[in-house]
C-alpha cells in the first residue's frame, strides 16, 4: 500500500490489517512520521514530534503481532496530544511561555489509555496558550494552519489536532472542548469532533473551567471517533465528575440507521445567524436525516443566547482567575488577549457566578423539555467557514458581533449543558473550504449520536475528500 494510503486508512480498517498481519506497525508509524517532516513545517500542527520514541513503540508493537499477543483495539496505530493534556515523555507546554520547559511525570488518564489499547502517540498538537480562543497561535511555537488553505485557521482550541488529522498526519486525535473547541476546528478543517458527555473521559490534572470542559475523540471518520471513545471513556477517581462505565461499545453503536428518530433541525437556535452558504449545506444535511428515515422538523430549544449572562462568566471569568493566580512576574509572558480577558473580567463578582448558575439551570430546565420531544437537535457547527489566520475570531459575524466567542453561537450552549455533540462534515463552500454539522443528543447518549452520524456520513463522500498534497497558500 502506498505511504499516503496508509496516511488516510481509517484507524478501524488500519487496525484490522495489523492485526492480520498484512500492514506492520513500523510500515505505518515510518509513513505517518515521513508525512509530518514533509507537511508540518507548513502547517504547524504537531508542536513536538516524538519521532525516536514512536519508532521505538512501533518496533514493539511489531513485535507483539509476530508473537501473537493479546493486541488492543487501537494496536500500532499513530495517535496525537493536544498541548493541553499531560503526555509522559514530551513538554506540556499549554501554549505558553510560562510552561514550556514543564515535562509531567504521568499521563493524564485518556492518554494512559490509548498507550494501554496499544495507540503510538506521536506528540503534541498545537494549542492557543491555555485553549482560550477558537483559533489556534500561541508565543511558542507560532500558528497553525489550515490545510484546505493555509491563509485560513483550523480552528480551535484544538486546532493542531484537527490540522492533522485532516491533512493525514495521524489517525486519532484527542482534543478538548470547553466552549467548542473540539468541534470549531473538526468543522473548520473537514474532519469529526466529539465532545462526549461531561464527565465520560475523565480529566486530570483538573483546571478553572473543568464544569465545561470536556476531552474528545478527533479523526477523519464517525467510527474511527468511536472506537476512540471506546477506549478512552470511563471513570477514574482523579477526576471527581467521571462518570460510571456505560457498559456500551460506541463503535458498535454505530450500526443500524436512524429509521423513526425525532430529529429537530434549527438553522439558528433563534438568535444566531450563518452565511447563506453554510445554510444551505446544513439544511441539504437535514434533508437527509429525513431521507434516511428520520422524522425531521424545524424546531428550536427556545432559549435565548446564553453567552453574556452564562458562558461571559465561567469561561472568561475562570480565565481571568486562572491569570489572577500567577505570579504577577511571569505576567509579561502571556499572550496580550489573556491579559485583556483578565483586566475585562476584574469586575466580575460572586453574584455574577451565582446568578450565571442559576440561569446555567435554568437553561438546562428548557433543554432537557425540549429534549422530550426530540432524540436529536441539528445545528450549523459554525456560521462561517474557515476564518484568515490574522484573526483571534471574527469581530462581527454577519451583522452579529462576534466579540470573544460570540462568533461560535452554536457550540458553546452545550458545553453548559453538558450534552454530547459531534460536528460531522456536510460540504464545502465556493472557496473550497469545509463546512459541519453539529449534531446534539439527549444527556448521556453518546451512542444515538453516533448512530446519526454514522448513518448520515455513510450516505455521503465527504470522508473520502482529502486537502491537497500541495497545500495551497
Amino acid at each position: 500500500m502506498a505511504s499516503t494510503d496508509l496516511c488516510f486508512l481509517p484507524a478501524t480498517a488500519l487496525a484490522a490489517a495489523i492485526r492480520a498481519r498484512e500492514v506492520s506497525p513500523v510500515e505505518v508509524v515510518d509513513a505517518v512520521l515521513a508525512r509530518i517532516e514533509r507537511l508540518n513545517p507548513a502547517l504547524g500542527a504537531y508542536i513536538t514530534v516524538t519521532a525516536d520514541q514512536a519508532r521505538a513503540d512501533a518496533r514493539r508493537a511489531e513485535t507483539a503481532v509476530t508473537r501473537g499477543e493479546p493486541l488492543g483495539p487501537i494496536h500500532g496505530v499513530p495517535v496525537g496530544i493536544k498541548d493541553l493534556i499531560n503526555m509522559r515523555g514530551a513538554p506540556n507546554t499549554r501554549g505558553s511561555l510560562i510552561y514550556k520547559d514543564y515535562w509531567p511525570e504521568e499521563d493524564a488518564p485518556s492518554v494512559a489509555r490509548l498507550r494501554a489499547a496499544g495507540g503510538i502517540l506521536l506528540g503534541k498538537t498545537n494549542t492557543p496558550e491555555f485553549g482560550h480562543r477558537g483559533s489556534t497561535d500561541n508565543r511558542v511555537y507560532g500558528p497553525c494552519r489550515n490545510p484546505w488553505r493555509l491563509d485560513r485557521t483550523p480552528g480551535g482550541s484544538s486546532g493542531g489536532a484537527a490540522a492533522a488529522a485532516a491533512a493525514g498526519l495521524g489517525q486519532l486525535q484527542l482534543g478538548t472542548d470547553g466552549a467548542g473547541s473540539v468541534r470549531i476546528p473538526a468543522a473548520f478543517s473537514g474532519i469529526v469532533g466529539l465532545k462526549p458527555q461531561h464527565g465520560r473521559v475523565p480529566v486530570s490534572p483538573t483546571g478553572y473551567l473543568e464544569s465545561i470542559s470536556h476531552v474528545g475523540p478527533m479523526a477523519r471518520t464517525v467510527r474511527d471517533v468511536a472506537l476512540m471513545l471506546d477506549v478512552i471513556a470511563g471513570p477514574d477517581d482523579r477526576d471527581r465528575f467521571s462518570l460510571p462505565a456505560s457498559g456500551a461499545s460506541y463503535l458498535r453503536a454505530c450500526e443500524g440507521g436512524i429509521q423513526g428518530l425525532r430529529v429537530a433541525w434549527s438553522p439558528d437556535l433563534g438568535y444566531a445567524t450563518a452565511a447563506p452558504e453554510i445554510l444551505r449545506l446544513c439544511q441539504a444535511a437535514a434533508q437527509r436525516f429525513a431521507e434516511l428515515g428520520a422524522h425531521v422538523e424545524e424546531a428550536s430549544p427556545g432559549f435565548p443566547d446564553p453567552h453574556a449572562e452564562i458562558e461571559y462568566p465561567i469561561f472568561y471569568g475562570g480565565l481571568g482567575t486562572q491569570i489572577r493566580d500567577l505570579p504577577r512576574e511571569q505576567w509579561p509572558l502571556l499572550d496580550p488577549l489573556l491579559l485583556e480577558i483578565e483586566r475585562e473580567t476584574r469586575g466580575l463578582t460572586f453574584d455574577d457566578w451565582i446568578r450565571a448558575q442559576m440561569a446555567r439551570a435554568r437553561l438546562w430546565d428548557t433543554t432537557r423539555r425540549f429534549f422530550e420531544r426530540y432524540d436529536l437537535l441539528l445545528t450549523p457547527t459554525e456560521p462561517i467557514p474557515a476564518f484568515d489566520i490574522r484573526l483571534e475570531g471574527p469581530s462581527d459575524v454577519l451583522g452579529r458581533p462576534g466579540a470573544r466567542l460570540a462568533w461560535t453561537p452554536f457550540t458553546y450552549p452545550f458545553n453548559l449543558t453538558q450534552q454530547p455533540a459531534i460536528s460531522v462534515p456536510c460540504g464545502f463552500t465556493s472557496e473550497g473550504l469545509p463546512a459541519g454539522l453539529q449534531i446534539v443528543g439527549r444527556r448521556h447518549d453518546e451512542a444515538t449520536v453516533l448512530r446519526a452520524a454514522a448513518a448520515y456520513e455513510d450516505s455521503t463522500d465527504w470522508k473520502e475528500r482529502r486537502p491537497p498534497e500541495e497545500l495551497p497558500g
